[in-house]
């Protein structure tokens, strides 16, 4: 179910999600967001959804930005994909958003909060402990 997008003056099909995260030197790592990415088009009623990494690897939050402006955002919702907020969520992922909006002013943009706590992140972690009691972790 879409949120009420009255506020934001946009059309549902207009709005892109960009998940982010920390991007690592670890492909594993980065390839993750990607298939993360995958099943949350799949699942999501979001037009338009793009992975970025804040750092370290491509492609950034400026190309997956210029990325949903190009497909014809008017509005651009970037999420942290983090645990807990900190500098990352609350300061560089916010700053390197404002930056690659510049270069579409028509464009409208907001950085959600991470997860932090959420119910369904403490299932998740209830899930993950049992699973972890059951055989050996596949991390």
């Amino acid at each position: 179910m879409l949120p009420d997008l009255s506020q934001w003056n946009v059309a549902q099909e207009k709005v892109a999600v960009i998940l982010v995260d920390h991007g690592s030197r670890r492909e594993e790592s980065n390839q993750l967001l990607l298939e993360v990415i995958e099943v949350y088009r799949q699942q999501s009623d979001w037009a338009i959804v793009e992975p970025a990494h804040m750092e370290l690897a491509e492609p950034t939050i400026a190309t997956a930005f210029n990325r949903c402006a190009e497909r014809g955002a008017e509005l651009v919702i970037v999420f942290p994909y983090f645990l807990g907020p900190g500098r990352h969520s609350r300061e560089d992922i916010p700053r390197l958003a404002a930056e690659a909006a510049e270069a579409w002013p028509a464009v409208q943009h907001i950085v959600t909060a991470p997860f932090g706590l959420h119910a369904t992140m403490l299932k998740v972690t209830d899930e993950r402990i049992a699973e972890s009691l059951s055989g050996p972790p596949d991390c």
